[in-house]
């Protein structure tokens, strides 16, 4: 899926790509992206300089959702982006803010909540067309489940998608914490990506991986360092990982990007953080280069998936 044409090494600004070139939504971007959802840690002045610095390093792929931070985030974007960085935003539907629950965060899964949802993003990210959107279902992996009128068939969910697409308020359809059923019935509609936990240490989605590697469709793992709740496990605690971080002079968490950057080729990486320092070694992890017995001896790490619900 990356592209081999020496005039797609370089981001629109003449930076040289992150990871190399990758195939996300008809269009070549770097393989490493950022994920904004940690901008809301910071004040819109460091918010904008960060990701400004992140455009200076090549990224040219945000993923954001107007549920981050009220639109905040999405603000932020907005604000920081020109149109000559052509970078693509990646936005996500299927949940809203609740300042008042258990976590700041409910589902949003019925057919008018999508589409009210777009168009949260539409006015938040200052924009009359959104490149890419996600449907985020609760199908599998940690985080939230559908309970009562929330729990919607995709057949219902995709028609709006659809609709939305066609009425040209996005470009193109991607979809969020699937199973592999889902994606499969969600063929026919074009998808664009498929966002799903997953890292070295939690690796229950390999068959999705490969469904989404025949059909061309980007690999976007969030989590990538696994531990995002209590009783996962992480990537840094791994012997392997340590080895090879040390045998590299490098960090755990960079050896684990790195993994999943060889791990197969329509891997794009989307990690997000506050701080600038992370944010300069999560881009160098796409140029650490991973020799056969070290990828034998990661690979060799168990998975140890678990279904955590909250």
């Amino acid at each position: 899926m990356a592209s081999t044409d020496r005039s797609d090494q370089l981001t629109a600004t003449g930076v040289a790509r992150p990871g190399g070139p990758g195939a996300l939504s008809g269009r070549t971007v770097s393989r490493i992206g950022y994920g904004a959802m940690q901008l809301r840690r910071l004040d819109r002045a460091a918010a904008i300089s960060l990701l400004r610095h992140a455009v200076e390093l090549g990224v040219d792929h945000v993923d954001t959702a107007h549920f981050y931070g009220g639109g905040f985030v999405n603000e932020v974007i907005a604000a920081a982006l020109r149109p000559e960085d052509e970078v693509l935003v990646v936005t996500k539907v299927g949940a809203e803010p609740d300042p008042t629950g258990p976590i700041p965060l409910r589902l949003a899964q019925r057919p008018e909540q999508l589409r009210a949802g777009v168009e949260a993003n539409l006015k938040s990210l200052g924009l009359e067309r959104i490149p890419l959107v996600n449907l985020r279902r609760a199908d599998n992996g940690p985080g939230l489940r559908a309970e009562g009128d929330q729990i919607v068939d995709l057949d219902d969910q995709l028609a709006v998608m659809t609709s939305l697409r066609d009425e040209g308020k996005i470009g193109a359809i991607g979809l969020s914490s699937v199973s592999p059923d889902g994606l499969r019935r969600a063929l026919p509609a074009g998808i664009a990506c498929v966002q799903n936990a997953y890292s070295l240490v939690s690796r229950a989605d390999e068959d999705m991986v490969r469904i989404c590697l025949a059909e061309g469709i980007a690999w976007v793992p969030y989590f990538p360092l696994g531990g995002a709740y209590a009783g996962l496990a992480k990537v840094a605690d791994e012997p392997a990982v340590l080895a090879a971080a040390q045998a590299l002079d490098v960090s755990a968490a960079q050896i684990g990007l790195a993994w999943l950057l060889h791990h197969t080729p329509h891997t794009l990486l989307i990690p997000g953080t506050a701080d600038t320092d992370h944010l300069r070694a999560n881009i160098h992890a796409g140029a650490i280069s991973l020799d056969g017995a070290m990828l034998a001896s990661l690979d060799a790490v168990p998975s140890r998936s678990g279904d955590i619900e909250v």
